[in-house]
């Protein structure tokens, strides 16, 4: 296993814990008086803000991007925005450890945009893609609950919207830095979320409501879109993903400790399949990008204008 493979391996683990955090912060600010989508336009867009701000005060490079890669940013950010919308409206129907569970079945569609980008995943990820599925199907089992059914489909449609963004940003991040990524797609998603807010909401809550919920959330939602997108550039969209599903163990801790939500006993033995799905990415080799596979597939269109004829080594 090499350096960059284990970088990539701690990034997008370090990533799932922040991102476990986002639904209990994400929760407990609609719970304190926040509506949805005041939620995730406070966190998207205070977060854009943030790094906006460090760049230009220290990182002046990073803003330079080539422009198919920056149309490639917009277009995943723009649509991670629709999934951000998605998300937090069914967060404020559904209660944390739920809805994290049902946005856990994002791998699975991950696979299926990378195979339709000519990314067959290898036999192990087959085989942990398929344990984390029956970890999934243990982790929802909750029998006697009612669950909101547009709840549901609102927390599946984010899934199939943040899975699509992933390869988006993977092509773009064979040729630019991950901070450059995380800033613009911040923006893009900004540019979605901050609008819907002051067309279609525009509630605030009470001079009481504590501010901590949206600062913890921008918080998370700075580091995990960093963490995310490096691990992404050194691993792929796919093994990034599969380490993502950590994320479901860190909501339900502190969904448990905060929250007070927690597991039934077929839970905690998809708890375990997962763990077990997770640890297999020992196993997995780093992943190999060559030239030729750029052009083809359906996102064959997000490359720099001169790629080099010769074979590179992926992710540099």
């Amino acid at each position: 296993m090499t350096n960059k493979h284990t970088v990539g391996i701690l990034a997008a683990i370090s990533s799932a814990v922040f991102l476990g955090l986002s639904p209990v912060f994400g929760r407990l600010a609609i719970l304190e008086g926040f509506s949805p989508l005041a939620t995730v336009a406070l966190r998207t867009g205070f977060a854009a803000i943030a790094l906006l701000i460090i760049f230009f005060l220290f990182f002046r490079s990073y803003f330079y991007i080539f422009p198919i890669g920056l149309i490639g940013c917009v277009l995943a950010g723009v649509i991670n925005g629709i999934g951000s919308i998605l998300y937090y409206l069914a967060l404020g129907r559904l209660n944390a450890t739920i809805g994290q569970l049902l946005y856990s079945l994002y791998p699975f569609f991950v696979a299926i945009w990378l195979m339709l980008d000519h990314q067959p995943p290898s036999n192990l990820t087959l085989f942990r893609t398929a344990l984390a599925a029956c970890a999934v199907l243990l982790l929802t089992w909750v029998p006697q609950s009612l669950v909101d059914p547009v709840g549901v489909a609102m927390m599946i449609g984010a899934a199939v919207m943040y899975a699509l963004h992933l390869p988006i940003n993977q092509r773009v991040l064979y040729e630019v830095p991950a901070p450059t990524v995380t800033l613009y797609t911040l923006i893009a998603m900004s540019a979605v979320v901050v609008p819907a807010y002051l067309i279609f909401d525009l509630q605030w809550p009470g001079a009481s409501a504590p501010m901590f919920p949206i600062i913890a959330l921008t918080f998370v939602t700075f580091f995990s879109r960093l963490l995310l997108f490096l691990g992404i550039k050194r691993i792929g969209g796919m093994q990034t993903a599969l380490l993502g599903l950590g994320e479901l163990l860190v909501t339900f801790i502190f969904s448990y400790l905060w929250l007070r939500e927690s597991l039934s006993s077929f839970q905690w033995l998809g708890a375990f399949f997962l763990c077990a799905s997770l640890l297999l990415i020992y196993f997995e080799s780093p992943p190999v990008h060559h030239v030729a596979s750029t052009r083809t597939g359906w996102l064959s269109w997000i490359r720099p204008p001169d790629l080099p004829k010769e074979i590179f080594g992926p992710y540099e």
